[in-house]
């Protein structure tokens, strides 16, 4: 009998051996651990845990990201375990400051005042706005990475605050304000704490320091 052409074909191309295939299979899995071992080693571990061991990550740019990465997680770990600590007696070696100040803000105009701060030390603090403002009570920290703050409290539209903060680390903290009408608001700030030093910032203004005794 005559074989046909389907028969012929099957038989001249039989099915690879299985271990053939376990071979194949081994090869593909070691490529891809290969190839993934090279992107972590390269990329990954200098971008998000400053780790640089071929010294790449340095040439790519990339430890600088993984080092500021690395400060933030630190900064925010001390953050969240100072939230959790139980109340403590902080004894001062100097009494504690007052004031009360007003600040006049245009309109939908924003400024920021700020209290040094060392970690432990105590503020406490209210305030009130002849209009709604929006506000940011946060902090920011000793050599921290630039531009990084520690945001406590944060609302839209409000008229006044008040509370007591202990510091979790030292730096400086206090309140970004934005006058959120067409008129002239006013804001005034009653606080007192263990702070030696205030700042107040305004866009294109001077840094005014005030020194307390």
């Amino acid at each position: 009998m005559m074989e046909t052409a389907t028969e012929h074909v099957m038989e001249s191309a039989p099915a690879a051996p299985a271990s053939e295939v376990r071979q194949r299979i081994a090869v593909a899995l070691g490529a891809a651990i290969l190839a993934a071992g090279v992107i972590l080693v390269l990329f990954i571990l200098p971008a998000e845990f400053a780790v640089d061991p071929l010294g790449t990550g340095s040439r790519l740019g990339l430890l600088p990201l993984g080092e500021v990465g690395q400060q933030v997680d630190a900064l925010n770990k001390t953050a969240a375990t100072a939230t959790g600590q139980d109340a403590i007696v902080a004894a001062q070696d100097k009494p504690f400051q007052q004031e009360s100040v007003d600040f006049k803000l245009g309109p939908h105009e924003g400024m920021e005042y700020k209290y040094r701060l060392d970690k432990g030390e105590a503020l406490l603090y209210a305030w009130n706005a002849t209009g709604p403002v929006n506000f940011e009570f946060h902090a920011e920290p000793d050599g921290a990475p630039a531009g990084y703050a520690q945001t406590y409290d944060k609302k839209s539209a409000q008229t006044q605050a008040s509370g007591t903060l202990t510091a979790p680390f030292p730096g400086i903290h206090g309140w970004f304000w934005e006058n959120t009408t067409d008129k002239e608001v006013t804001v005034t700030l009653k606080s007192a704490g263990f702070y030696n030093l205030s700042h107040e910032f305004r866009n294109g203004q001077p840094t005014k320091n005030k020194m307390f005794q």
